[in-house]
């Protein structure tokens, strides 16, 4: 995975945040990136993960499944705990049971089960987190970002995510992620990008090897004079599910600056309010921010369901 001269700003004259991003992500790297508060670290991993799409550059590579923790995350849902996580797991390709199984699975894993049918509006900050990460692992991602996705964790929660990161590397995923802490992961990461001045730069690199294994992680290749991991090859179009949502906000336009840079829709009068109803359509990696970002906006959601997903 590639980012080529990426660059982000708001709007037509906004400011740049970030200008002429150049990085490699191979295949079982983690990542690790740092930088001042307020220098665009969080908008780097957006540009990552997918949820921004660069104001210029482009970015090549991404895996399919993918998946993303913010560092605010929406708790404001119309769904229980076990209920959201199975929501976000059909819509990312897994079965009904399969789904429901891992769900609860990773709810135990953080320490969370005795939550999983309480609403997700009446979960504690710390509770909401362990949700947010448990989203993030459902379907075996094959990039994971992660902005400060310990924060309001625990300890055993912390540790759990530890490992589930390192589960991650040792089956050949990316992993991006910043924290506060310095002590997370400590020696672990193989790159190491300092954001600055809205420049990227190399802070430092050493190849990551799987715990348990000699030599890097599983499919990874290596440069034989270096031991860099080189750029994965090109693999063919995976075609990607997507999400559709049905909302209504009265006379209002829509938010600009929408995640994913859905596909909108004239929808139909909603025979219950007579609400007049916009129909988005968006990659289901991006459904989970859009739908937060939605919410915050105080829109209406009418229905959410998968396109090209078997229910």
């Amino acid at each position: 995975m590639r980012l080529e001269r990426v660059g982000r700003r708001h709007g037509l004259r906004g400011r740049w945040i970030l200008r002429e991003v150049g990085l490699d992500l191979p295949a079982g790297a983690l990542v690790r990136v740092v930088g001042p508060n307020g220098t665009g670290k969080s908008t780097l991993l957006r540009l990552v993960a997918g949820v921004d799409a660069p104001t210029e550059g482009r970015v090549t590579g991404r895996p399919p499944r993918t998946a993303y923790v913010p560092e605010r995350f929406p708790v404001a849902l119309p769904f229980t705990a076990v209920d959201y996580l199975v929501h976000l797991g059909r819509v990312q390709g897994l079965g009904r049971a399969a789904a429901r199984a891992r769900a609860e699975e990773w709810l135990e894993r953080f320490g969370a089960g005795e939550h999983a049918r309480t609403a997700m509006a009446e979960l504690s900050k710390g509770t909401s987190q362990k949700v947010a990460v448990a989203q993030a692992l459902l379907a075996e991602p094959s990039l994971l970002v992660l902005d400060e996705a310990w924060t309001g964790l625990d300890t055993s929660a912390r540790a759990e995510l530890d490992a589930a990161v390192r589960e991650r590397l040792a089956a050949g995923a990316r992993v991006v992620f910043v924290d506060h802490d310095p002590r997370r992961l400590a020696g672990e990461p193989s790159r190491v990008y300092e954001v600055r001045d809205g420049r990227v730069t190399k802070a430092r690199a050493r190849h990551f090897t799987a715990p348990g294994l000699r030599g890097p992680a599983p499919g990874v290749p290596t440069s034989p004079a270096s031991g860099e991991a080189e750029p994965p090859l090109p693999t063919p179009a995976t075609p990607v599910p997507r999400v559709r949502i049905t909302v209504s906000g009265g006379p209002r336009p829509l938010p600009v600056g929408l995640p994913g840079d859905p596909v909108a829709a004239p929808g139909a009068d909603d025979p219950a309010s007579a609400a007049r109803t916009t129909v988005l359509t968006v990659d289901a990696a991006h459904s989970d921010a859009l739908l937060g970002a939605l919410l915050d906006a105080s829109w209406h959601v009418h229905h959410l369901g998968p396109e090209g997903v078997r229910v």
